[in-house]
């Protein structure tokens, strides 16, 4: 996009005027050459403490503050996990026991140096905070009781974790690539403790990472900044300000986009992306995302917990039409709990919309007449739409069903307190791992209210998934690669009929920028995105 005049300073404010070390900052004119600016869905980020946040966005944020001991290369993702914050590990014969040697010489933006001690209460706050994705690391057999002896730095350099029994080690490491895992600075942490709160209360806020980028500010629902740390130990970045814009609609981001006053908009509509594709300043990059969009129905209620029913739903999806119409070109029809691309993908697609297998299934469930139902959704366009579509379809089967919108924190606090009927959602991956679904979707040890597993999709819907909790524990502990793939396409195939749930696209992520940009990786099946790689 040709540099022009531009409203963007007016938007945005202070923060094309502050002055930062290095940075071009011309107010008035398009974005300048080493910064980076995103028009994007932020509204889901419900804290900025990595041990907490568990939202897409906030993953988005974590791999650009934060390092973690095992990384991913964003430019080959499909290389998988290699050494990070640790330059090398090694396994005990029982294979429980995982040592890490930590690289020396890196410092966090506080300056302090980055050590095995961080990593030890990193990793401890973790488990000790109880927080939504505490159960990545907790499913290892860590617990408060046994943290001390379990998740401990040997010597400054030398931290070491044991498992409560041996997993494939694959599996293992891909989970120390997740958020939750970030490496953060124990003593600004520390030092900013209430009354044993483990600093969250000031982190959820506030930044203590080692990564490409530290925290300028956040304005929850409207942007967050980030300023480049000169001398970050994979490399000197070429964007030294990511301003990251929370803009929900598709033709506000079109938009800013065409003006220039954005070099990327995330979630164009297909119909705003075929507007800008003649235009040679602008380009589209589409990737397979491991991101699901599907349904979920609480099994704590009366009417929904009815198997039948549950099987009606899943015919009164119209598939091909939505992703032939609205979510063309950046959503595939999708029935299986594991993305493509994944360790045991299952292509199989039992469901099509019909209404009259529908209707039958009902009448035996003894709902011939249909009932009343509620969708709750956030209130962003392509899954309002979905929303819509469903509230159609069911009609024809004689279910009225209502739609409550919502931000994604007020949407995501009903579905994680079990208070709701009827959810519309996206679940994404949280590690390179079959696991990371199939734990998420098929797994639930214990089903009761007080159990609070709200990492754990099944439980969100009361589904206490009793044999694909057995398959599950079984395949995570399976080395033989073939037989572990077989046992995740059993467990799909079981999930497809039983499950409260309907999955019914993957995601296509169709990224719109500026024809300049280069290297940016929204993380393809596995990740959030990379600032650090961009150039333009």
């Amino acid at each position: 996009m040709k540099f022009k005049s531009s409203l963007m300073a007016l938007a945005l404010g202070a923060s094309f005027l502050m002055p930062v070390s290095g940075v071009v900052t011309e107010a008035g004119a398009a974005t300048p050459p080493n910064m980076l600016v995103v028009a994007g869905r932020i509204d889901d980020i419900i804290s900025l403490d990595p041990q907490e946040m568990f939202e897409f966005s906030g993953t988005d944020l974590a791999n650009n503050v934060y390092d973690t001991l095992v990384v991913l290369d964003p430019a080959d993702l499909s290389a998988g996990y290699m050494p990070g914050l640790a330059e090398s590990w090694e396994i005990s014969e029982d294979g429980k026991t995982y040592t890490f040697k930590m690289r020396e010489g890196i410092k966090f933006h506080s300056g302090n140096p980055v050590t095995a001690f961080d990593a030890e209460y990193s990793l401890r706050r973790a488990v000790g905070m109880k927080k939504t994705p505490s159960f990545i690391v907790t499913q290892f057999g860590f617990t408060e009781e046994n943290m001390e002896s379990t998740i401990k730095a040997i010597d400054e350099n030398t931290f070491q974790i044991t498992t409560d029994k041996k997993y494939a080690p694959s599996f293992v490491l891909n989970c120390f690539t997740a958020a939750i895992t970030s490496i953060v600075d124990s003593k600004l942490v520390a030092e900013n403790e209430v009354d044993g709160d483990w600093g969250n209360g000031w982190l959820r806020t506030n930044s203590a990472g080692s990564g490409a980028y530290k925290l300028l500010n956040w304005k929850p629902n409207e942007s967050y900044s980030l300023q480049a740390v000169d001398g970050y130990w994979r490399g000197d970045v070429a964007m030294k300000r990511v301003i990251v814009r929370h803009v929900m609609e598709s033709a506000a981001q079109r938009l800013l986009l065409e003006k220039g006053d954005v070099d990327i908009a995330r979630h164009l509509s297909p119909e705003d992306i075929k507007s800008i594709s003649t235009n040679e300043d602008l380009k589209v990059e589409d990737t397979l995302r491991g991101r699901l969009m599907y349904i979920s129905f609480s099994q704590k209620d009366e009417v929904l917990s009815n198997p039948k029913v549950a099987q009606a739903l899943k015919y009164l999806v119209d598939y091909d039409g939505m992703a032939n119409s609205f979510l063309k070109g950046q959503y595939t029809v999708h029935q299986a709990f594991l993305p493509l691309t994944y360790m045991g993908e299952l292509k199989d697609k039992p469901f099509s919309l019909n209404v009259e297998k529908a209707k039958e299934l009902l009448a035996e469930a003894g709902y011939a007449e249909g009932f009343d139902v509620e969708l709750i959704v956030r209130n962003a366009a392509e899954r309002i739409e979905i929303a819509q579509s469903l509230q159609n379809t069911f009609a024809k089967a004689g279910i009225n069903a209502s739609i409550t919108q919502g931000t994604g924190k007020q949407i995501l606090g009903k579905y994680r307190s079990r208070d709701f009927q009827i959810y519309v959602g996206a679940w994404g991956p949280d590690y390179p791992d079959p696991h990371t679904n199939a734990d998420t979707f098929a797994n639930n040890p214990n089903n009761s209210d007080e159990a609070k597993l709200t990492g754990k999709l099944a439980w969100r819907v009361g589904y206490e998934a009793a044999e694909l909790t057995k398959i599950t524990d079984a395949a995570v502990q399976e080395a033989d690669r073939e037989k572990r793939a077989a046992m995740y396409v059993e467990a799909q195939k079981i999930f497809q009929q039983e499950a409260p749930f309907a999955v019914m696209f993957q995601k296509i992520e169709q990224n719109s920028m500026s024809a300049n940009v280069d290297g940016f990786n929204p993380g393809a099946a596995v990740t959030g995105v990379f600032y650090w790689s961009v150039t333009k």
